[in-house]
């Protein structure tokens, strides 16, 4: 309201001043005194005028800091309709309004239109030149008020919205945060006509529906492109670079995080590799939905410092130790007797693994072993073993050893224990996997390595990934293998085309450099087809796998100390098809 009366104000001081100073111009200086009698009628009947039409255009409602070149072109466009119609009245009613020269209306209309959009403009110009802010034309897509509050962060000041468009035919045509709302038919339209510098996608869309957005925009060069993003840690949100995650990922439509929450809340969780990508992600969602403590246990001291910083403010314990050794593990358990157990602590990178196969043996079986043991013993309610699409008739030792940790789960004898695998795909920006190499590669200005033009993955966003393990954990009853729906798989040669194309760096190319040792064209999540439906689409379960395991602990014995670790690998999972050199 302030803002109104101002301009109000402001625009009655300006049209007084212009109209004095086009009488005395058109007679430089010496107004003859019959003109003076009727100067306040003309001027009345002008601003009367001026403000039918500035209304009708909302000048009015424009903020200083999203003031633009749109506004300018809707005063020239106010301006030119309250001249022309003033200008046929006065030669239609030229008795009524005379002594008044045509000459006058014009210098007017020029003095109006310089001063009253200089007003307009002043402030931003004072704000650009003084903090060296380059205030940027913004669209907001999608009607969506909380993205008020994002812009009034200092960090956001230099996005200015000027319209909104979204998808419902209700609100396109009204106004909302004073702005125009379009349509999405409307969309280039609006670019082009705003002079749109930035976009702000403020609203959650199907995947389908965003990468419609991203095309349009890419083809009309919109390269700053922000989603409202809301942090894991909590119900905040910010604005951040869309990114390849957003464009490519599976996002699951059956999160049920009341059945998440119900089987976290007030519970002691035990998480291993809380320090990892898997780890750290599932150990945030458990201080989100109530966990009564968290255990965090990790080998690596500056993971556990770096999750440890980040949940301080939770009822948490850092227990820096490593899964191999049984006695440890068994203190932990003794002192913090945990009712959940999450089990994420691996060596999962495929080439590293083939070169350590004894450590990678040492780390993954015996490690989940020792776990899945302890956790019996201290009677645990739940264990939950991270598996793995590798797990599914392997080509390297890393997927082998998670298999054997998937039979051993199984088969185990578990007592009040429930112990439920969940195996998924790869998760976007998890360490190791594409996405951070391919941002590095591109940072350096390197061209991105492939392996190969037909190789895929699956890709889910490692919160929701999360959140489908814990929600898969909890309708477990013991025994089971879920498997997570990760959506089409996608090609890594799109995904790399993408990553150059948001980067805005052309003179990248994509270099192919054949099969790792080890590693598959295409992932699998299932071993056969007769999988079993849950009350939810995205998450399956497995066939079990009948394994004696007497015989699975004397095999796993042997395989420590044999000579032939693949033979021995290849004799507790047939179906493992070593694929050591494939380039």
């Amino acid at each position: 309201m302030k803002r109104i009366l101002f301009f109000l104000i402001s625009d009655i001081i300006i049209s007084l001043f212009t109209l004095y100073v086009a009488y005395n111009l058109r007679f430089n200086f010496k107004v003859p005194s019959n003109f003076i009698d009727n100067f306040f009628s003309i001027f009345f009947i002008l601003f009367s005028m001026k403000i039918v039409v500035f209304v009708y255009f909302r000048l009015y409602r424009t903020a200083w800091r999203f003031f633009s070149l749109y506004e300018v072109k809707k005063i020239l466009i106010a301006h030119v309709i309250v001249y022309s119609i003033f200008f046929i009245l006065f030669l239609n009613f030229k008795e009524n309004m005379q002594p008044l020269a045509r000459s006058i209306i014009i210098i007017d209309f020029l003095l109006s239109l310089v001063f009253i959009t200089l007003l307009r403009l002043s402030k931003r110009i004072i704000l650009e030149s003084g903090k060296g802010i380059k205030y940027k034309n913004t669209l907001i897509i999608g009607a969506n008020s909380s993205v008020k509050v994002l812009l009034n962060d200092e960090k956001n000041k230099k996005y200015t919205p000027v319209a909104i468009v979204d998808g419902s035919d209700i609100l396109v045509g009204t106004y909302i945060l004073n702005l125009e709302v379009f349509g999405f038919k409307d969309l280039k339209k609006v670019i082009k006509n705003k002079n749109i510098e930035a976009v702000i996608i403020s609203k959650e869309y199907s995947q389908k529906r965003l990468v419609e957005i991203y095309e349009i925009l890419n083809e009309l060069k919109i390269t700053d492109i922000k989603i409202v993003n809301t942090l894991s840690s909590g119900n905040k949100k910010e604005l951040k670079d869309i990114g390849v995650e957003d464009l490519l990922a599976r996002h699951p439509k059956d999160l049920d995080k009341k059945q998440i929450e119900n089987f976290i809340k007030d519970k002691v969780v035990l998480i291993t590799g809380a320090g990892g990508s898997i780890g750290s992600e599932i150990s945030r969602q458990c201080a989100l939905f109530g966990a009564k403590q968290l255990i965090l246990l990790d080998h690596s001291e500056f993971n556990l410092y770096t999750i440890t910083e980040e949940l301080k403010d939770s009822n948490i314990v850092s227990v820096m130790q490593t899964v191999r050794k049984i006695e440890f593990l068994e203190k932990t358990f003794e002192k913090y007797r945990p009712q959940i157990v999450i089990h994420a602590a691996a060596y999962k990178h495929v080439p590293l693994v083939e070169d350590n196969i004894l450590e990678g043996i040492s780390n993954n079986i015996i490690g989940t072993k020792n776990c899945i043991d302890i956790s019996i013993k201290y009677g645990a309610e739940k264990f939950v073993l991270i598996s793995t699409d590798k797990a599914v008739r392997p080509t390297n030792v890393m997927g082998t050893t998670k298999r054997i940790c998937e039979l051993y789960a199984q088969n185990v004898k578990s007592d009040k224990t429930e112990i439920v695998a969940v195996r998924f795909g790869n998760v976007l920006g998890s360490s190791g996997s594409v996405i951070p190499k391919f941002k590095s590669q591109i940072e350096q200005g390197k061209n991105i390595t492939v392996t190969h033009p037909d190789i895929t993955r699956y890709f889910m966003l490692i919160p929701e990934a999360c959140e489908l393990v814990l929600q898969a954990a909890s309708i477990g009853k013991g025994g089971e293998i879920f498997i997570l729906d990760m959506g089409e798989p996608i090609k890594i040669v799109d995904l790399a085309k993408k990553m150059i194309e948001l980067s805005g760096r052309s003179e990248i190319k994509i270099e192919f450099c054949g099969l790792r040792p080890g590693e598959k064209l295409y992932e699998e999540l299932l071993i056969n087809d007769s999988d079993q439906k849950t009350k939810y689409e995205s998450i399956t379960v497995a066939s079990p796998t009948i394994f004696d395991i007497d015989e699975l602990n004397q095999k796993i014995e042997e395989l420590l100390v044999c000579e032939d670790k693949i033979a021995k690998l290849k004799e507790i999972v047939p179906e493992f098809n070593h694929q050591l050199n494939l380039q």
